[in-house]
């Protein structure tokens, strides 16, 4: 009688897990915030061909779905996978194979930095590269010469950009190399000259100059610094990232590398404004991949505070009789836009100083005529004049930011802006408020890619020391859940792609994130400790922390 008995237990089992459905994973145990519209919780979910097919508790999940594979969370956390709305991927994975000079506390600490990557560096001829120095984290804060740099490397081009890409120094062979003359002007830039000779120092538009000569990556460059960002995000829990202006031939390699399934990041790419790219895309049209998403353009308004290329309405707190300036003219910002709204584009323009925003706003608003959904955005909307927020919600102008440029910049913007014109900088509730919902991001390599410094950042305004000890201008932080829906839902929003990603929902992508702690409840004080343990894109594990 054993046999049969064991034979009628076995086929009771086989008749249960015949009755479900196979799903490729099965996440059970765990808290998962959805970040749907109502921001429900979930135990458990199930995974087919990449998306989600069932969310719910454990017992739901287990009694319904069988998988190839299940994971127990054991009570950790789950939440979409992070959206960086405003980042340089591309640049990002360039700049780990270059110098790294962020947080330099000297001139002399970045001399010795180069000095010690020259000597890694197998070509001595080509060009010496470097980024990440701020001269605003120094004792003397105060724009470094170029004498050193001559001494060390008479025969070989340098250029070190500042930590924001708007600043640069370079050496006596690179402005031979360019031809830069003492007192020459550039429209939308400085080349500094001091007594009659160059110091090294380049401004905004000048940097181009010099980009201009230094030769592109081949296809063998590209892949590692594609490779090399991707491991990255992917360690830091991001899932899809926007890389805010790229050339058209970079976006062909890109899908290459997609095709070969080597590239798995999900990337919305704005193309910078140049003509080549407005031809390339409009011949071609949109392009939408579940990686790749093509339909927007980067403009450049002003520089940045630091550097005080951002454009002003009344002179630098710092530096009086002078305003900054804009990249371009107000004629080529109409005349642009007004292409790209005729064409059925989205407009994201970087706009720091109070006057860029006043300028951009009013030009999106005459162009956008009236309320629309185009969801054209100002990227970075880092100083605005009290009497220009409502323009935003207006015409439904999309505020995209970065709550870590407040913390990283509070130590210093008082003085470039004076007391009262820094209250309507980094004012993110502010700027929420305008249309119920904002994108945030990071603008790596800028600031440094881990998102759990933005929701910090947005939530508590302090720095990593707890100051200031009751955070930076509190009236404008975040709160959590708005803190969280900016770096998932509405990131996705700001892409077109809330109906694919950014909450963990039936029929969306199966991008998530395993946390070691929950960010919706753990202390301020804790929140920098948080660990991302899993990564998860289309159902596929791209990380796990060993």
């Amino acid at each position: 009688m054993r046999p049969i008995i064991f034979t009628a237990i076995a086929l009771i089992f086989w008749g249960c897990a015949a009755n479900k459905t196979t799903a490729d994973i099965t996440i059970i145990n765990a808290k998962i915030y959805t970040v749907n519209e109502k921001f429900e919780t979930a135990e458990a979910l199930a995974v087919k061909d990449g998306k989600i097919i069932a969310i719910g508790t454990t017992a739901e999940i287990s009694e319904k779905y069988t998988s190839k594979e299940q994971i127990d969370a054991q009570g950790k956390t789950i939440y979409p996978g992070f959206i960086d709305a405003h980042a340089h991927f591309y640049r990002y994975g360039e700049g780990l194979q270059t110098a790294d000079l962020g947080g330099t506390k000297s001139w002399e600490e970045i001399i010795s930095k180069v000095k010690e990557f020259s000597q890694k560096q197998a070509d001595t001829e080509g060009w010496l590269i470097g980024r990440g120095w701020d001269q605003n984290d120094w004792a003397v804060k105060e724009y470094p010469n170029k004498a050193k740099l001559d001494e060390l490397f008479p025969n070989q081009p340098v250029i070190l950009t500042r930590v924001d890409g708007h600043g640069a120094i370079i050496n006596q062979k690179a402005i031979e190399l360019v031809g830069l003359k003492p007192n020459q002007k550039i429209e939308g830039g400085e080349i500094e000259t001091k007594n009659g000779q160059l110091t090294g120092i380049l401004i905004d538009n000048a940097i181009g100059l010099v980009r201009s000569k230094i030769p592109e990556a081949d296809e063998k460059k590209m892949s590692s610094s594609l490779l090399a960002a991707q491991a990255n995000c992917f360690a830091a829990g991001l899932t899809t990232v926007v890389d805010c202006g790229l050339d058209y031939p970079i976006v062909n390699f890109i899908e290459k590398m997609n095709a070969s399934n080597e590239l798995k990041m999900r990337l919305f790419v704005m193309l910078s404004d140049e003509p080549a790219n407005y031809e390339y895309i409009f011949k071609r049209g949109k392009i939408k991949t579940d990686r790749l998403n093509v339909r927007s353009f980067k403009l450049y308004a002003d520089g940045a505070l630091g550097s005080r290329g951002a454009c002003l309405l009344h002179p630098y707190n710092d530096r009086p009789n002078h305003l900054g300036f804009l990249l371009n003219t107000a004629a080529h910002y109409d005349s642009v836009t007004q292409i790209i709204a005729e064409k059925g584009f989205q407009a994201c323009t970087h706009a720091i100083g109070d006057s860029a925003n006043r300028e951009i706003l009013r030009i999106y608003t005459k162009n956008l005529k009236g309320k629309t959904d185009q969801r054209w955005r100002i990227e970075h909307a880092q100083v605005v004049n009290s009497a220009d927020f409502d323009m935003f919600g207006k015409a439904q102008i999309i505020p995209s930011v970065q709550p870590t440029h407040a913390t990283s910049d509070m130590y210093w913007a008082g003085e470039r802006l004076g007391k009262e014109r820094e209250k309507g900088a980094y004012a993110y509730k502010q700027l929420l408020n305008q249309n119920g919902w904002i994108p945030l991001g990071t603008d790596f390599p800028v600031e440094d890619i881990n998102p759990i410094l933005t929701f910090y950042a947005a939530v508590v305004r302090k720095d990593s020391k707890g100051f200031p000890d009751k955070g930076y201008q509190i009236e404008n932080a975040l709160s959590r859940e708005e803190a969280l829906r900016g770096m998932t839902i509405w990131a996705a929003k700001g892409n077109f792609e809330e109906h694919e990603k950014g909450s963990l929902e039936v029929g969306k992508f199966a991008d998530f994130i395993l946390l070691n702690q929950d960010l919706m409840s753990i202390s301020d004080d804790k929140i920098l400790k948080t660990e991302v343990l899993k990564t998860f894109v289309n159902g596929e594990k791209v990380f796990e922390k060993k």
